[in-house]
Order: C-alpha cells, then sequence, then structure tokens
C-alpha cells in the first residue's frame, strides 16, 4: 500500500488535485445503488444546516474546489451515503501518558490511504482521511482525539456518514464533555462506537446509532457490537466479543506497559488478515494528543508524525494478505 501524508492548510488547489484524483472511485461508489437514492442538494444542505452549521462555510469552500457540480457536493456532505462495513477495535491505555490505540479494519481498494493535516477555520486537526475531509481518527490542536469502529448492526436510517462526524467533533470540540454532546445530537446513518480522549485524561465512547438514541459510555474498549450482541453471523465472522475480552484482559488483569499493549494490535486476535473475506487490518494507529503526536504502525514499520512540526511524506507499506 501506498501512504501519503498531506498539509492542506486550506481548502485551495492543492486539496483540489486531491478532489480530481478521487472523485472517478468515489462517484462510482457513491452511484452504486443509483442516484435516486442518494438525497438531493438541498436535502443535504439543510441537514448540514441543521446539525453541522459550523461546518457550512467550509463545505461549501470544498464544493468551489470540487468543481461546483450537483453530485460533488451531495457526496461531499456525507448526508445518507451508501452503507458501508468495517471492522476495527479501539483502547485508551490509561497510564500517565495516555494513549489511544486503533486497528483499522477495511477494504484497501475502498480507503484513501492518506493522512491529512489541515489548518481549516483555525483549528488544527491531524488524522486519517476518509472521503477527502472525513476522518476515521485523529486529533486537534486542543488534544482532543477521537476513532470509530463499526457498532455491528443492521439498521440503515437517515443520517450522516460518521467520518463527517469525527471531522465536525475535531473541527470544534476541546473536551470529552463537548465532544459527547455532539456526539449524542448528530444523527448517523448506521452504528459506530466512537471513542473520544482529552488532554485531561477523560474519555467516553458513544455508541451511536440510526434508530436510537446515542449511549454515552466509560468504556475504554469498541470492538464492533454495542450493548449486546445483535448481528450473530457478523459478530462470529469478526470475533468482536473475542477481541473486546483480549483487550479489556490487558487493561485490567495484565495491566501492560504501553508498548506492550501498542504491540498487541500487531498480532491476533486484534490483526486481521482476513482481506480474502471482506477486509482486514490496514493500519493500526496509535495517538497520544496531550503530546500532538500520532504514529502509523504495520509489522516492522512505525511512521511517526506530529501535529506542531509536521512533515509531509510518503511510505510503501507491506500490509499482509491485502496484495
Amino acid at each position: 500500500m501506498y501512504w501519503r501524508a498531506l498539509n492542506i492548510e486550506t481548502p485551495g488547489p492543492k486539496w483540489a488535485g486531491l478532489f480530481a484524483e478521487y472523485w472517478p472511485d468515489y462517484r462510482k461508489w457513491w452511484l452504486q445503488e443509483g442516484e435516486a437514492a442518494r438525497p438531493t442538494y438541498l436535502m443535504c444542505l439543510n441537514a448540514l444546516h441543521t446539525h453541522m452549521p459550523e461546518l457550512v462555510p467550509l463545505y461549501e469552500d470544498l464544493c468551489v474546489q470540487a468543481g461546483g457540480s450537483d453530485q460533488a457536493a451531495r457526496f461531499l456532505s456525507f448526508y445518507n451515503p451508501p452503507p458501508y462495513l468495517s471492522g476495527c477495535s479501539q483502547a485508551i491505555w490509561a497510564g500517565k501518558e495516555p494513549v489511544m490505540v486503533r486497528n483499522y479494519d477495511y477494504n484497501p481498494d475502498a480507503f484513501d490511504q492518506l493522512v491529512l493535516r489541515t489548518d481549516w477555520q483555525g483549528r488544527q486537526v491531524l488524522g486519517t482521511s476518509d472521503g477527502l475531509w472525513g476522518l476515521v481518527d485523529g486529533m486537534n490542536d486542543a488534544g482532543l482525539a477521537i476513532s470509530l469502529t463499526f457498532g455491528g448492526r443492521r439498521v440503515v436510517g437517515q443520517g450522516f456518514g460518521v467520518p463527517l462526524i469525527l471531522r465536525y467533533v475535531l473541527q470544534t470540540c476541546e473536551t470529552v464533555e463537548e465532544a459527547s454532546a455532539v456526539l449524542s445530537r448528530v444523527p448517523t446513518h448506521m452504528s459506530y462506537n466512537v471513542t473520544v480522549l482529552d488532554r485531561k485524561r477523560n474519555y467516553a465512547t458513544a455508541m451511536m446509532g440510526p434508530d436510537r438514541k446515542t449511549l454515552i459510555s466509560h468504556a475504554a474498549v469498541a470492538t464492533n457490537h454495542q450493548e449486546n450482541v445483535e448481528w450473530i453471523s457478523h459478530a462470529r465472522f469478526t470475533a468482536t466479543v473475542e477481541r473486546e475480552r483480549f483487550l479489556l484482559n490487558r487493561l485490567r488483569m495484565h495491566k501492560d506497559p504501553e508498548e506492550k499493549f501498542i504491540n498487541a494490535f500487531l498480532k491476533p486476535p486484534l490483526y486481521s488478515t482476513a482481506f480474502a473475506a471482506g477486509f482486514g487490518t490496514l493500519y493500526t494507529a496509535v495517538y497520544r494528543p496531550r503530546k500532538h503526536q500520532m504514529e502509523l504502525r504495520w509489522p516492522g514499520t512505525i511512521w511517526p508524525l506530529s501535529l506542531d512540526d509536521f512533515v509531509e511524506g510518503a511510505r510503501e507499506v507491506l500490509v499482509p494478505g491485502a496484495a
């Protein structure tokens, strides 16, 4: 896999070039159920005004940079996108220096392979891109880190693709309390577990769904189910319960030191190579929000990145099983 880390200080030609590169594939994905299955531009804009008004000026700027087409604008709203599934494990290592660690399990053919550092609307954000402004994990200059896992439920409803919700949290929040309030009120189109960690070592996990009220818990671990397993075949395939128990054991019983805890994400049962069956582990991310530092890890490879001293670059990494 060929990864890039890019600094996009403001929406402009650099971001527009990225969009032109990715849009043909994203357009095909977005239209897979037919254009009529996607909401109109007016519906998308109204949803953003209602639920994420602070993002509207940025959204409109990105739409201009994307060429101003109707389809691109609707796609960039992330409102009622096609359903998509992922695996993922995430946990908070609550040591003296709190750390968020996560595995992102997904289809390598439907992934940006891109880290973006942005300075949009006066807020510095660093994270793993999805949809070129959404994020599947990230942190901001206030020392807030965030990550998602699929919630293990079939229900699809009215709401936003969760990567844009993560972007919204990082653009507008500084604490777990503020993030929890946002996660409790913004609708998501599918079920997700979103974990947040702030610089004061507070953390929480929001269990979100399109058909019920968001549950905010003090869970330090999230895999691919919520309070109870509802999608039994998916739970068996992803071993979500086994992964949750493994992580809780590492945190409560063994109390692993930091590096040992991180390294556990690069081995079974957390690390998956089941790409032939749908998705496997694309990367492990480590966030140290108090230090404004993150790492991307693969077996035998560590790529450190800093929000404050960011250096653009690229890496070609071997992901076992992804070929």
